[in-house]
């Protein structure tokens, strides 16, 4: 990479920190491009050149929060050695990385219908892509030697993300009834029962 592109990719960063910053103390009002420049200092020229526009801006942000996420719970994956353990730490990876990252997951549910999405919508699918398909990578054997219910791709994903997301959401909104720290201990043991096989393996505990 040469040094202007070091640099290009350098700006770009800084503007989307400084854009989620903007947005976890302002909400969705404060993500302007007169807010960013006063925040970075970046002129305009170099924000419409790197983002085309502020629904650019906003869907290279997503791209971004969405990648942190997959990145977090494909880690998950990776330290787990049988299906069962597998599927838990994916979902107790979901609630701590909101925890833990609430303004970037406060941005990616806020998104979900976003008018930017759209308009973006293949920028976004290229960027995950292929973290998508070290997830199917992971689960598709585990599937085929029956530890995981054999069904398409979007109806597993929905049986284990679905209800980590739709906590995480109620969480984010504030609902008073909802803790994550509670959803952890409650929540990984029954999804993963939602999609076990007739064949599960059993761990060192015997289950």
């Amino acid at each position: 990479m040469s040094p202007k592109q070091q640099r290009g990719e350098a700006t770009a960063d800084r503007v989307l920190a400084a854009a989620l910053d903007l947005y976890a103390a302002q909400g969705p009002g404060g993500l302007t491009m007169t807010a960013l420049i006063a925040e970075t200092g970046v002129s305009s020229g170099s924000l419409y050149h790197h983002f085309g526009s502020i629904d650019g801006l906003a869907a290279a942000l997503y791209s971004r929060c969405m990648s942190e996420l997959l990145d977090a719970l494909i880690a998950a994956l990776k330290r787990s050695r049988t299906a069962r353990t597998g599927v838990r730490a994916f979902v107790e990876a979901y609630l701590r990385f909101a925890q833990d990252n609430r303004p970037a997951a406060h941005f990616i549910h806020a998104s979900s219908y976003a008018g930017f999405l759209p308009a973006h919508a293949e920028h976004i699918a290229a960027a995950k892509a292929p973290r998508m398909r070290r997830i199917a990578d992971w689960l598709h054997p585990y599937v085929e030697a029956g530890h995981v219910i054999a069904l398409p791709d979007p109806l597993t994903e929905m049986l284990v993300i679905g209800p980590v997301a739709e906590t995480t959401r109620r969480w984010l909104a504030g609902a008073p009834d909802v803790d994550l720290t509670i959803a952890a201990r409650l929540l990984p043991e029954r999804i993963w029962q939602s999609v076990r096989g007739e064949c599960p393996p059993r761990d060192r505990a015997g289950r």
